[in-house]
């Protein structure tokens, strides 16, 4: 993957679903709390990185999809 926005967000959603699994098991209420913490920073910046990415495309909604594509849209 080039884009450091869209490894950020799997590495975010990754981080979610291992602290999911975490408290189902019997870790001391303290760590809990920290990995909550710092989670929520790492949210945060995965957010505010998405937002200010640099990432461009020549595609238009006239585009469609690309894995059924259609010559243009009806106008």
């Amino acid at each position: 993957m080039k884009n450091f926005a869209i490894q950020l967000v799997w590495f975010t959603t990754l981080y979610v679903f291992i602290f999911a699994g975490l408290c189902q098991l019997n870790i001391p209420l303290s760590v809990l709390i920290t990995v909550l913490i710092f989670g929520y920073f790492l949210i945060l910046f995965m957010v505010y990185t998405v937002l200010t990415d640099k990432y461009t495309t020549t595609k238009t909604f006239k585009d469609w999809y690309e894995d059924h594509p259609m010559e243009t849209l009806d106008d």
